[in-house]
């Protein structure tokens, strides 16, 4: 081996080396934790409001996440609006693949939902929704997210605004739930 091959092969393992300790270093200064939420106030008593966004199957209406993949393949368990049911997706590269299961629920107030992820990456992150008065014919809805990413994972929030990103989904879920349901004021069925 020439004295030359040896000091680029030197040169290319102290950069290589460098590399991989900084990622180390960023995987123990990027936060692993991430939240956001979004809200809307409906015009729509908070019992209307509540009795529509209990139910699961409804988000499909309103988030936007359903238009991924007009062919997604979806599976329901369980009785809708009640803790244990689960909603799973099977869609494209866009829509990928999950299930997203009502944990806990306080009637009238709040859901609580474990959503799993699968495809494009497997990882698990909790959702939910709130419902308070604001008048006797306002509700502000409250949409959330929380969850964590681990080690080596958590690097990509700090390239990647996730809470802007899913922020805007569910800004958009939120006005597009208002708009249902300000829609269907004059009607009683959702």
């Amino acid at each position: 081996m020439t004295s030359s091959l040896k000091k680029v092969l030197k040169v290319t393992g102290y950069i290589a080396g460098f590399f991989v300790g900084l990622l180390l270093v960023l995987t123990f200064v990027a936060d692993t934790d991430f939240e956001m939420e979004r809200s809307v106030v409906i015009n729509k008593p908070v019992d209307d409001v509540f009795d529509y966004v209990k139910y699961l199957r409804n988000q499909y209406n309103y988030s936007i996440w359903g238009e991924l993949d007009p062919d997604m393949i979806q599976e329901f368990r369980g009785t809708d609006g009640t803790v244990g049911f689960v909603s799973a997706w099977e869609g494209n590269e866009d829509a990928g693949s999950g299930e997203q299961e009502i944990i806990g629920m306080v009637e009238g107030e709040r859901i609580d939902y474990e959503l799993r992820f699968f495809e494009p990456f497997e990882s698990t992150s909790f959702s939910f929704i709130t419902t308070e008065s604001v008048s006797e014919n306002q509700t502000r809805v409250t949409w959330g997210m929380f969850g964590s990413f681990p080690r080596p994972m958590n690097i990509m929030l700090l390239f990647f605004d996730l809470e802007n990103a899913i922020g805007q989904d569910y800004e958009t879920g939120l006005n597009n739930l208002k708009a249902i349901l300000e829609e269907n004021a004059s009607e009683n069925n959702f």
